[in-house]
Formats: structure tokens, sequence, C-alpha cells
């Protein structure tokens, strides 16, 4: 058993001390993690990759006594808080500064290494959430490649699918992704 899971099941059971040692073992690949999201931000976002590996860390160990099952459950909840923190710092800008107005937008692979814009974060992020509640796994996939920046592979070995599996799994929620997205009318 590794340090990082033998702390993760102390964090379960309720050991506080268990968390400050996690930390810096799992530090690292929370920035490369992070840095991931923040490729796909605005240059001028406002929102550093060290503030978001610090919040999500806060957000993980701040449930009294969080599980996870093993290291690739750990990250998958990391991927998910960064892309929520990004989520409602996008959802609190277009508050502020455009009237929550949305515009539709194209999602394919070649936008994983452009500049995301907070409309166009927000417009995804719906979609996903529409997509999850009929294809949750296909909608993991799709949230761990697009917003945590794992390969297939990776994704794949986090979920527990096959490649084959997580490869066509990644096609389809392109296409649904797409579809809905440009023809939600």
């Amino acid at each position: 058993m590794s340090d990082v899971t033998r702390l993760l099941d102390a964090m379960g059971t309720g050991d506080r001390q268990a968390s400050a040692e996690l930390l810096p073992l799992v530090y690292d690949e929370l920035r490369r993690l992070a840095r991931a999201h923040m490729a796909n931000e605005r240059a001028e976002h406002t929102l550093q990759p060290t503030a978001l590996v610090h919040e999500a860390y806060l957000r993980l160990i701040g449930d009294s006594n969080p599980s996870w099952d093993g290291r690739g459950h750990f990250f998958a909840a990391a991927a998910e808080a960064m892309r929520r923190i990004l989520v409602e710092s996008a959802r609190r800008k277009q508050r502020i500064k455009h009237g929550g107005e949305l515009s539709r937008v194209e999602l394919d692979e070649s936008h994983l290494a452009t500049t995301t814009s907070d409309e166009r974060l927000l417009a995804i992020d719906e979609a996903l959430e529409r997509l999850a509640s009929d294809e949750p796994q296909a909608a993991e996939l799709v949230k761990l490649r697009f917003f945590a920046g794992f390969s297939i592979a990776e994704a794949a070995e986090i979920l527990g699918l096959s490649r084959t599996t997580a490869y066509e799994q990644w096609a389809y929620a392109r296409a649904w992704l797409r579809c809905e997205i440009e023809g939600g009318d």
C-alpha cells in the first residue's frame, strides 16, 4: 500500500493529522492538474494554479470523514473540485460583468488546448450536467479529459474502464455534447 493510499484511508477514519501529511505527497500532481485546468483559461484569469490547488485541497479535506477508494479516486475528486471552482468563478463573473448572458459554442477535441471563455465554460458545464444525468460514466470521462487534462488511458484507469470502452465513450460524449451545445434549441 502506497503512502498516499495509507493516508487517504487514515483520513477516512477521522485522522486529521493524515491530511497534513498527505499534502506534500500529492502537491506536485495537484499542481499538474491545476496547470492543465488553467491552460484552458483566459490569460488574464485572476485565479492562479497555486490558489486553485489550495482551494480544491481545502474542499477535499473539509468533509468530516472524507473517504476515497484509492489514489485514482482522490485525484478524480480533486479534478472535479477544480472544475467546480472554475465554473463557480465563471458564473460569478458572468453575473457581475455580463448579466448572465450565455452564448452557444462548439466543443471538439481541438478545444482542449485552446483558451476557454467564461461563456464557453458555462455552456460546456451545463451540457455536461445534462449528460451526467443520462450517462454518468461518459460525463466523468469528459471531466477527466477536458477539465483535468488526463489522457484517455489515464482517465480509463481512474474510472476502471478498458481503453477501448474509454475511447468509445469519449467519442460518444464528444458527439453528444457537440449536438447539445450547437443545437440545443
